[in-house]
C-alpha cells in the first residue's frame, strides 16, 4: 500500500477503468471522469472493432483477480479461417491449447466500470474535461470549452482518454513535447453477423475470419450471442473505396463479387453500410508521457496504433501491468515511477505500432498469397522441433509478455532466414526436409 493520494483518472475506458482498479488496490482515492453517458446505461454500437484479448491483457487483469470475470464474458479463437473467393483455409495462431479471445468492446467496457465500481472507484460521467493544470493538478471542467470552468483540484491526473486525449493536449503546450499522428487513407466499417435462429453461430465461432484482398478486407470475431461483429476495412478513395459505394446495388454487387460466401450471412449489409459510420484509423506517438510527478497519460492518450495485430487494449493494460511493478519497486516516489515508467513503455510502443502497420499487409494480401502460407508452415515445422530456437513473431506478440520491442527485433531477424530459405531450389516440395532444417540452424549461427 502507498501513502494515499486523491487521484483523477480522464477516461472511463477500458484502460482507465483497470487503472482504477490497481490505484484503488494500492491505496489511493480515484475518481474517474468521462465526457460520455455511462455505456451502461445507452446502446453501444456501430463503431466498434471486436476486441482480441491474448496473454499481456490476461496478465494485467490477473494480477488484480478481474481475469475470471473477463473470461465469463469471452470466446476462444485458436485459428484464423481465411475466406478467398472460391476456397477457406484454416491458419493455426499457435502451439495446441494457444488462443486469442473475442470480446465484444461494449460488453467488456460496462463489465471494468463495474469491477471498478466494486472495488470503490467513483465514477463521474457526462463531465467534460477541457483542461488541466499541470503544476498542480487541477481539472477543469464545464459544459462548454469557452464557457464557465469548475475546477477540481487533485495530487495526481491520469490521461486516459484515448488518441484525442485533453490531458495529451494541454501537455502538448510545453516545450520539448514530441507529438506525430498520421491517419491511414483507409477506414472501416462495422457490420454484422446475427445468430442462426436457434442462436448458434453461422460460421466457425472459434476462429478469427478474414476475408483478404489486397487493399481492402473483411474480418468478423464471435459474440456469445452466435453473432459476429464484422469489421469492414476499405480505402475511403478509389476504385474499391467507401467512396465508390454510393447506393444499395453497388454494396450488394460489390459484396457478391469480391466477398461471395459473405452475402447470405450477412442479411442487413446494405442497411449497416449506410447507417453506421465509416470511422478513421490513426496512429498517435509522443514523448515525454509524464509532467513531475503529477501528471501521467496511459494507453491510447499516448501511443494509438493501428487494430491489425489486435494489440491495443493488450498493449494499453501492459501499460499498467508495468507502471504498478514501477509502483511496487520505488513505492511513494512517483517521480521515479513515472520516470521510468515512460523510460520503459516508449520503445514498446513504437515498436507495437510499427507491428501493427505491418500486420495489415499480412492479414490482407499475405494470408491468400501461397508463398506466404509455405513460410507459415515451414517455420511452424521447425518451431515444434525446436522450441527454443525459434518461436515466431505472432507468438512473441501475442502468447508471451517479452518486450514488443524485442519481438520486432527478433521477428526481423527471423523473416531474413525465411527470406533465404524460401529462395532454395524446389522449396515447395523439399519444404519438409532435413535439407531445410539444417539450412535454417544454420542460419541462426550467424
Amino acid at each position: 500500500m502507498q501513502t494515499s493520494l486523491k487521484i483523477a483518472v480522464v477516461g472511463s475506458g477500458l484502460v482507465g477503468s483497470l487503472l482504477a482498479i490497481y490505484l484503488k488496490k494500492a491505496g489511493h482515492i480515484v475518481h474517474v471522469y468521462d465526457r460520455s453517458p455511462d455505456i451502461r446505461k445507452i446502446n453501444f454500437s456501430g463503431r466498434s472493432i471486436n476486441l482480441a484479448m491474448s496473454n499481456r491483457g490476461w496478465k494485467a487483469l490477473d494480477r488484480v483477480e478481474v481475469g475470471d470475470s473477463v473470461r465469463e464474458i469471452a470466446i476462444p479463437m485458436d485459428k484464423r479461417a481465411i475466406h478467398l473467393v472460391d476456397k477457406l483455409n484454416f491458419q493455426n495462431y499457435g502451439q495446441e491449447g494457444e488462443s486469442i479471445y473475442s470480446i465484444s468492446r461494449g460488453t467488456l467496457n460496462r463489465k471494468m466500470i463495474d469491477l471498478a465500481e466494486e472495488a470503490g472507484a467513483e465514477f463521474y460521467f457526462e463531465e467534460k474535461i477541457w483542461d488541466v493544470t499541470l503544476n498542480d493538478a487541477t481539472l477543469h471542467i464545464g459544459e462548454t470549452e469557452r464557457g464557465e470552468w469548475e475546477e477540481r483540484k487533485y495530487d495526481m491526473v491520469f490521461g486516459a482518454d484515448g488518441a484525442f486525449s485533453r490531458i495529451r493536449h494541454r501537455m502538448q503546450r510545453q516545450s520539448m513535447f514530441n507529438y506525430s499522428q498520421e491517419f491511414l487513407n483507409m477506414g472501416y466499417k462495422e457490420l454484422n453477423i446475427p445468430a442462426n435462429p436457434d442462436g448458434s453461430h453461422k460460421l466457425d465461432k472459434n476462429s478469427f475470419h478474414i476475408w483478404p484482398r489486397g487493399e481492402y478486407m473483411l474480418i468478423a470475431l464471435p459474440n456469445l450471442d452466435g453473432s459476429f461483429t464484422c469489421t469492414l476495412f476499405m480505402p475511403f478513395e478509389g476504385e474499391n473505396s467507401f467512396a465508390s459505394l454510393t447506393d444499395r446495388k453497388m454494396v450488394e454487387d460489390f459484396f457478391e463479387k469480391n466477398f461471395p460466401d459473405s452475402i447470405e450471412v450477412i442479411p442487413k449489409l446494405a442497411e449497416d453500410f449506410f447507417k453506421n459510420p465509416t470511422s478513421t484509423l490513426v496512429t498517435m506517438k509522443c514523448f515525454p508521457w509524464t509532467y513531475e510527478d503529477k501528471i501521467a497519460l496511459i494507453g491510447d492518450a499516448c501511443h494509438a496504433i493501428v487494430p491489425f495485430y489486435g494489440q491495443g487494449m493488450n498493449a494499453g493494460f501492459e501499460d499498467i501491468t508495468i507502471l504498478n511493478e514501477m509502483i511496487e519497486k520505488y513505492g511513494n516516489d512517483w517521480k521515479k515511477i513515472f520516470s521510468e515508467y515512460q523510460i520503459s513503455r516508449k520503445p514498446n510502443a513504437d515498436a507495437i505500432a510499427e507491428l501493427s502497420y505491418r500486420n495489415f499487409m499480412e492479414m490482407s494480401t499475405k494470408t491468400a498469397d501461397e508463398k506466404f502460407l509455405l513460410q507459415k508452415k515451414i517455420e511452424k515445422v521447425f518451431s515444434d522441433k525446436y522450441p527454443e530456437k525459434w518461436i515466431p513473431l505472432y507468438s512473441r506478440v501475442t502468447f508471451s509478455d517479452r518486450p514488443y520491442a524485442e519481438a520486432l527485433a527478433i521477428g526481423d531477424f527471423q523473416n531474413g532466414i525465411m527470406e533465404e530459405v524460401l529462395r532454395m531450389d524446389n522449396i515447395e516440395n523439399i519444404w519438409n526436409t532435413p535439407e531445410v532444417e539444417n539450412k535454417i540452424l544454420e542460419l541462426l549461427k550467424k
